[in-house]
């Protein structure tokens, strides 16, 4: 037991390892040199945590943004945490060792669906796999299951989540990268075919069609053609105005000896060197997994596709990024004031979550509709990711978790799914 929480908290819930392993696992089966092995290896793992690190540097910035977004304009609500409902089913509930079976379940479950039927995916980001464990968990725990069956069932459905949820996106996404090398492995899948759908219908199709990326704009303001300028040029005065809202006393605690509104303003250039950083780590990593994946979808599981986190899709279109991120925070801007009429929990808009799905849902708003369907989807995409975790508010406070929910739709989704359908059924034979 002992060793296999080891492998599970050090290896598989390490996404760099895993891809790290999986291209070396791809180059032995392709007889490559030792050393072509070894570099290719070093090369992905390069890769995976550079983008890692220019995740954790948008991370830091978006969460001090949060603080002073909370601050400024005095929004008490649910702040969607699966960490901490995963804190709270390994310590309260003490189903710790029943999340990491699960867990390896989900992968296991993962690895033979792509085998023998003709969903060739196989899911590669483990944190998100590790929250999906976390759901149904909880969700098969109270709907009465224990033991062996909570974790085959639940490895089951997470293993049917990680390969569908790929396989959902994939027509998508083909068009987006323009082939089929690589699949979306990001738990927000929901939401962003959910996305391309409104696009579809109220965006423009055709020679009509204008997307985000062949905007042109006057001579003056072509240097807004630059992803990274465009972004600072968004990001800098969201950052000062909000600042302001929250005052001097409270932001000049997070910003220590320099002045409040130039820490907000560093800030925001901070997220636009994280963006620069993330993608240079998505180049790289590309550059290495897919041809080294190949040696495994011949050998392993015949035309198997790798599927990556979300920002693999941010260098394909980049302009739409940034669309997506704006859209869908008005989005759950307005859903934040409008459930709570309805009776629904208050949810308060994650950030970072804002970014990193409403960013790729806004690539397949534009994909669909353009221009258009990329801001009317990605305000209708703030609404559909803040009415699930609303929804599951209700479910998980019926199982003992005061004030919380999650926040990626399709583990939501999982967890509804076992509340409104396995729950019943459980209790009915």
């Amino acid at each position: 037991m002992q060793i296999i929480n080891f492998i599970i908290q050090n290896i598989l819930t390490q996404a760099a390892i895993i891809v790290a392993l999986i291209a070396m696992l791809g180059l032995i089966l392709q007889k490559k040199s030792t050393g072509q092995i070894i570099s290719g290896s070093f090369k992905t793992l390069l890769g995976f945590q550079v983008l890692t690190a220019g995740s954790a540097i948008i991370v830091g910035s978006l969460t001090y943004f949060g603080k002073i977004f909370s601050e400024g304009f005095q929004m008490e609500g649910i702040v969607p945490s699966i960490e901490a409902i995963n804190g709270q089913a390994m310590g309260d509930l003490g189903l710790g060792r029943e999340i990491a079976f699960t867990f390896l379940a989900i992968f296991i479950f993962n690895i033979l669906i792509a085998r023998f039927t003709p969903w060739k995916y196989i899911f590669l980001t483990g944190q998100a796999l590790l929250w999906m464990a976390t759901m149904t968990t909880i969700g098969g725990y109270f709907a009465g299951l224990r033991g062996f069956p909570l974790i085959v069932v639940g490895g089951l459905i997470g293993g049917v989540f990680a390969t569908m949820m790929p396989a959902i996106a994939q027509p998508f996404v083909r068009k987006i990268v323009g082939g089929d090398n690589i699949a979306l492995g990001h738990f927000c899948t929901l939401g962003y075919v959910f996305e391309a759908g409104v696009g579809y219908v109220f965006g423009k199709r055709g020679e009509n069609r204008k997307s985000v990326e062949d905007l042109k704009l006057p001579k003056n303001f072509e240097f807004l053609q630059d992803t990274y300028l465009s972004l600072m040029v968004v990001m800098a005065p969201l950052f000062l105005v909000t600042v302001l809202f929250a005052g001097e006393d409270f932001a000049s605690k997070l910003s220590g000896d320099t002045h409040y509104v130039m820490y907000a303003f560093m800030q925001s250039i901070q997220f636009v060197v994280g963006v620069y950083v993330l993608l240079a780590g998505v180049r790289l990593l590309l550059g290495e997994i897919v041809p080294a994946f190949k040696g495994i979808a011949m050998k392993l599981v015949p035309d198997a596709k790798p599927a990556l986190d979300c920002p693999v899709l941010f260098p394909f279109s980049p302009n739409a990024v940034i669309i997506g991120f704006i859209t869908t925070t008005i989005g759950t801007v307005i859903a934040m004031f409008f459930f709570p009429t309805l009776g629904l929990a208050m949810i308060i808009p994650g950030i970072l979550t804002n970014f990193f799905a409403g960013g790729t849902a806004g690539i397949f708003g534009n994909l669909t509709g353009g221009l258009r369907g990329a801001i009317i989807g990605g305000i209708a995409h703030g609404l559909f990711i803040t009415l699930l975790p609303a929804l599951l508010v209700t479910v998980l406070s019926n199982m003992g978790f005061v004030n919380a929910t999650a926040t990626d739709v399709d583990t939501v989704a999982a967890a509804l799914f076992y509340a409104w359908i396995i729950g019943p059924l459980m209790k009915a034979f």
